[in-house]
């Protein structure tokens, strides 16, 4: 048999006898027709782990030939996190959890382990890297969790994992962490850059031939960004970040999902009994209004995939500490605030020279949408003048480089909510039943601050 790397040999399809020419029956079993032609790849490794692997050679076909993979789901029973995942875990799927250390990842990963357990008992697996077996069951004994049907696996070897899921073969396979995962074809130091690419594909690649979900969770760096590098979230199909406020509310939201939007938020509330999620958020988010609320607070309705609810934004301008003015915000982006304010100075006739900006939103929820825009300068116009809004009133709309307040989606939407949680004046660019039409900046001020 050639040895050389690319050689072409033959492979029985039925008994995987190879040999160097093809013949119409097989030599060892005696079937016709089943010698198919392969590729000997040096690269690859043999169960064994020695050798060369005899690979099958790999042609194209038309796509209108393919049949559609199904992308039925496996439900983790936790309702926020379902959520996220586009309603639950999809089949032949790797998905990735990054978050700060101590934020609930493996509470997290334990409770949905034993939410599926019930389900599939005996093909659920927790690999740990960084926790004992026995840490692993108190944390599930302190949470009130069953562990009936639950596979645990204490290593940091990648062999081992391998040859335990092909034992086992689990529909679930948690992975805490892939920064703890090595193999000896990569080297002996977990961690390194090598080590995390090699033994993410070798993970995935094992999940994508079977119907099961892989979930690993990942080091982040003091950025908040996933640690190691980028091409580790390019190998998996959902990468989902774990956030939380300084109180004990938990944020999961997805960076990158294939198989659902991007725009899904779940809140959970952190407990003795573990994480808890909060199904109706809509007015968790606001401080309680008095009879006259400070300056610098405006409320915004905000979507957050199909759920609405009201934010409430919150400005201060303060004298500039040095030369340069500066702008203090990590809820609302602040290249959108320096943006919001030079509007302002430019269209509404009001200075920021010399004032240092400072922009929070209560609760601690990160906001991204366009729609916050006007609230957002209503705020910084309120904190500048040190005029407060009336209570009741909210604001939503883009805000455009000219002054022009533009319509977001679901306007109607957003005025219901409003109007059910007792919001009497409401502002927007769209005329729509209990919305008061604005349609620039400078007029809206007026209006609101007259």
């Amino acid at each position: 048999m050639a040895k050389k790397n690319g050689s072409i040999v033959y492979k029985c399809s039925n008994c995987s006898y190879t040999q160097p020419r093809w013949l119409g029956r097989c030599p060892e079993c005696g079937e016709w027709n089943t010698m198919e032609e392969c590729i000997v790849d040096t690269n690859a490794v043999t169960p064994a782990g020695k050798g060369a692997a005899v690979c099958e050679k790999v042609r194209p076909v038309p796509l209108e030939s393919v049949t559609a993979q199904d992308t039925s789901r496996f439900q983790t029973k936790i309702e926020e996190f379902d959520r996220v995942l586009g309603g639950g875990a999809t089949r032949r799927s790797a998905i990735m959890i990054g978050g700060e250390p101590g934020i609930g990842k493996s509470t997290l990963l334990i409770q949905s382990a034993s939410g599926m357990a019930a389900q599939y008992p005996g093909r659920i697996m927790y690999v740990s890297g960084e926790e004992s077996a026995a840490q692993i069951k108190d944390r599930a004994d302190r949470l009130g969790l069953s562990c009936k049907g639950i596979e645990v696996l204490c290593t940091m070897r990648l062999e081992d994992i391998l040859d335990a899921l092909d034992k086992i073969n689990p529909v679930l396979v948690i992975v805490d962490s892939i920064q703890t995962v090595y193999s000896a074809e990569a080297g002996l130091v977990p961690g390194t850059v090598n080590q995390l690419k090699y033994c993410a594909n070798e993970l995935v690649s094992w999940v994508k031939n079977r119907d099961s979900v892989l979930i690993m969770t990942a080091h982040v760096t003091k950025e908040g960004t996933i640690a190691g590098p980028k091409t580790l979230e390019h190998m998996v199909d959902t990468v989902i970040s774990f956030e939380r406020n300084s109180d004990d509310v938990r944020f999961l939201h997805a960076q990158k999902n294939r198989f659902g939007s991007v725009d899904e938020l779940g809140i959970f509330n952190m407990t003795e009994k573990g994480l808890v999620p909060v199904l109706n958020p809509a007015t968790m988010f606001l401080s309680e209004r008095r009879e006259v609320q400070p300056a610098g607070v405006a409320c915004c309705v905000v979507f957050e995939g199909n759920r609405v609810f009201m934010v409430e934004i919150q400005a201060l301008t303060a004298p500039a500490k040095s030369a340069v003015s500066r702008v203090f915000s990590d809820k609302i982006d602040s290249a959108r605030v320096s943006r919001i304010a030079a509007i302002l100075e430019k269209r509404a006739g009001i200075k920021f020279i010399g004032q240092d900006i400072y922009v929070n939103v209560a609760g601690g929820i990160r906001l991204s949408e366009s729609a916050v825009d006007a609230a957002l300068a209503v705020a910084i116009y309120s904190a500048r003048t040190d005029i407060p809004v009336d209570v009741g009133t909210a604001v939503f709309g883009e805000l455009s480089l000219a002054g022009e307040i533009r319509p977001v989606a679901k306007i109607k939407a957003r005025a219901k909510t409003a109007e059910n949680l007792g919001f009497t004046k409401i502002y927007a660019a769209e005329k729509s039943e209990g919305v008061i039409l604005s349609k620039d900046i400078a007029s809206l001020v007026k209006t609101i601050f007259s």
